[in-house]
């Protein structure tokens, strides 16, 4: 229609609205002849320092100057350059690996490692190295004052009438579980340590003075485990009343041979034997035996860090096995000698 008017539309910042050029006069467009801002969750014009942390209540914001509308649109910024890298040839450029040490066979001679001993094993030598009480020269015959190893029996052997005296005992195994403490044969629970202690055997029978042995009674469980410390691998084997002076520790660059021995349990022993993943240098290896542990830092013949410290092991005696740690808790429910309590 020829009445109609042709409405432009105004680009001044802020203003947004259409406008007739026939119309338009030095105050009709209220905007914003600043440059927005975003910054710290703040949003604002720089021509009139007005700020707000609403993204909508920025739009809001009415323009600080008045001028005539402008359907020309502002120029847009320009986009940085980016440089342009000639198709040329890529030269890879890799660290100089420095030359691996050989490997050495594994029945490369062995040395001994002569330990240091810590003062709280220094404190312990004395009765370490005595007999057990119950033991005696002959073999055969029970010390006067041995407990009966009967669970719940409190009799202790006096000489040969103690043998026909009255034996009432748990033929169970003792259990503490969640609080309770209770016999496997008779499961009378209770959360007293002591009333648990003086609960009455539930079957008669001859007293049992000395443990049955078999296979395993010359050897004793210990836990060892490991860590790297930088130029280091330490190991560490967990045991208690073990001999320093019967005990050896021995080693060649790729192989750790460990067999401690426990001269209260009738000399019975613990034997390691591992080799190694990877090399270490003997003259920098040193043991060292406390009163609960045996440690032993092996220097790395190479910088880095192993995955593990076995790249096999080659007799591990009566060793207590890592795999335990994932049986199921029920498995795991100790029974608890109390001979000695």
């Amino acid at each position: 229609m020829a009445g109609d008017q042709i409405l432009l539309q105004c680009y001044n910042r802020g203003c947004g609205e259409k406008f007739n050029p026939n119309n338009n006069g030095e105050d009709t467009c209220r905007h914003h002849p600043g440059q927005p801002f975003f910054h710290d969750a703040y949003k604002g014009w720089s021509c009139c320092n007005k700020k707000c942390t609403d993204f909508t209540e920025f739009l809001n914001i009415k323009g600080c100057t008045l001028s005539k509308h402008s359907n020309i649109k502002p120029p847009e910024p320009e986009k940085p350059k980016q440089d342009i890298v000639p198709d040329v040839e890529v030269i890879e450029v890799k660290p100089i690996v420095p030359h691996s040490i050989e490997r050495p066979p594994f029945d490369t001679p062995m040395t001994i490692l002569t330990p240091n001993i810590a003062p709280s094993l220094q404190q312990q030598l004395n009765n370490i190295e005595q007999p057990p009480k119950d033991i005696v020269s002959n073999r055969n015959e029970i010390a006067i004052g041995t407990n009966c190893k009967n669970g719940g029996c409190t009799q202790c052997y006096q000489g040969p009438e103690s043998n026909s005296s009255f034996c009432l005992h748990h033929p169970g195994i003792p259990i503490f579980h969640e609080g309770l403490k209770f016999w496997s044969c008779c499961q009378i629970k209770t959360t007293d340590f002591n009333t648990f202690l003086n609960q009455e055997g539930c079957k008669e029978g001859s007293h049992v003075w000395k443990k049955e042995e078999d296979g395993d009674t010359t050897k004793v469980q210990c836990r060892w485990d490991y860590h790297q410390t930088g130029p280091f691998m330490v190991m560490s084997v967990y045991a208690k009343e073990y001999s320093p002076s019967k005990s050896v520790i021995k080693i060649n660059p790729i192989r750790v041979y460990i067999n401690l021995i426990f001269p209260k349990q009738n000399n019975a022993s613990f034997e390691l034997d591992i080799e190694l993943s990877g090399i270490v240098a003997i003259p920098e290896c040193k043991a060292t035996m406390y009163g609960t542990k045996v440690e032993i830092k092996l220097k790395k013949a190479e910088a880095g860090n192993w995955t593990k410290l076995e790249r096999n092991i080659v007799k591990k005696g009566q060793m207590e096995e890592k795999e335990d740690k994932q049986q199921p808790i029920t498995q795991r429910i100790e029974a608890v000698d109390l001979n000695d309590l």
